[in-house]
This record gives C-alpha cells, structure tokens and sequence, in this order.
C-alpha cells in the first residue's frame, strides 16, 4: 500500500511538472489568440494519464493540485477580476465564480478520464475517449464563465474585426442571454476545440504504448 502510494505521489508531481512546462513552453511558441485563450501542446494529457492509471479518485487529487498551480501562473488575470466592477473587474462574487469555474472546476476535470477504463479493454480507446470527455467537460466550465461573467461583451466581440458578415448574422439572428451563450461557445471554442482535438489523438497514441500506460503496484 505504502508503495503504491508513493509511484502516485511522485508520478502525480513529475506530471504536473510536466503539464506546466508544456504549457510554458507552448505559451512561448504558440501566438495567443487575438481575443484571449491560447492552444497548448498537450498541456493536459499528463495530468489526464495519472488519472488513467491510478483511477478517479487520485486523479481528482491531481487535476485540483493542478488547478492551484493554473491560479498561480494567472495571478495576473485573476487579481484583476478582483477589482470592483466599476474598474473592469468583476467584483468579489464574479472573481469568486471565475475562479472555481474557469480554475478549480476546469482543471479538476480532467481527472475523471479514467472513466471509460472498466468498460473499455483497449486501452488506446479508453484514455482517447476519457481525453476527449473531460476536454469536453473544461469547455463547458469555460462556457459557463463566459456566459455567466462576460455575456456583456458579446455585442463588442461580434463587431471586431474579422467577423465581419457573419458576426453581423450572428447579431441579427441572436440577442440576449442566447447571444451571450454563443458568445461564450464560440470565444472559448477557438482556443479548446483544436486543443480537445489535438489532446485525443496524441492520447490515442499513447495508449497504444505499453509503457506510458503501464501501472506499478497499482491498482
């Protein structure tokens, strides 16, 4: 038990280790996209895989640690949202919201990926279809910050450059809350779909190798 304990432990941490500096290094490489958010070069899979193979519990664990780190490197953005609301924040409740959605719930997630695992023997499958799941799950979180938090500035976003006549149907075609919904699904989808693309894939490939997904005297 003991030892199973601590190929989790130092998994988890050289993991997470890992996820950070593939995300730093992405942000190094990757142009951030023009209205926010930006693709990483599989940032999350690591954190994905120690769910995998230690199971949903564990990888909880990891995935929340993991968003803790997430809120130290968005120190910025986040001391921001504090602001009063009058001085473009989001004031005390809204930073508080954003910060279990588009942090603590966000990157949480992403340790239930070992959900199909029981249910599905090939492995390449099974942490494909938990990769893309809990991808799946973070956009979702993020489209309900968005909706909830920034719907406001829907109108403003359709209008920018580069939207042109179809921003312009959108504005025609959608107004309100549901404007705000699609705001939110398309702003975030910009930056997580091509990441839940990519991150399945290389998830498939992964799970064709023996020795990403073996576990150590663990259940």
């Amino acid at each position: 038990m003991k030892k199973q304990k601590l190929y989790w432990l130092v998994e988890s941490a050289l993991m997470i280790a890992l996820g950070i500096v593939l995300e730093l290094v992405s942000k190094m490489i990757i142009p951030e996209m023009p209205f926010g958010g930006q693709v990483t070069i599989v940032s999350m899979l690591p954190v994905i895989l120690v769910s995998w193979k230690y199971g949903i519990a564990k990888g909880l664990v990891t995935g929340f640690v993991y968003s803790l780190i997430e809120m130290m490197l968005g120190a910025k953005t986040i001391s921001a949202a504090f602001l009063p609301v009058e001085e473009d924040g989001l004031g005390i409740w809204g930073a508080i919201l954003m910060l279990v959605l588009d942090y603590i719930v966000a990157y949480t997630v992403l340790g239930l990926a070992s959900m199909y695992k029981k249910a599905i023997k090939k492995n390449w499958i099974s942490l494909a279809l938990g990769a893309f799941t809990v991808l799946v799950l973070r956009y979702a979180s993020h489209i309900a910050s968005g909706y909830i938090l920034y719907g406001a500035w829907a109108e403003w976003f359709f209008t920018q450059e580069g939207f042109y006549a179809w921003g312009q149907t959108i504005l025609n075609k959608f107004s309100g809350n549901m404007l705000s919904l699609v705001y939110s699904v398309i702003y975030n989808g910009f930056y997580m779909i091509p990441e839940i693309i990519i991150t399945t894939i290389v998830a498939a490939v992964a799970g064709k190798i023996p020795q990403i997904t073996s576990v150590k005297n663990a259940k």
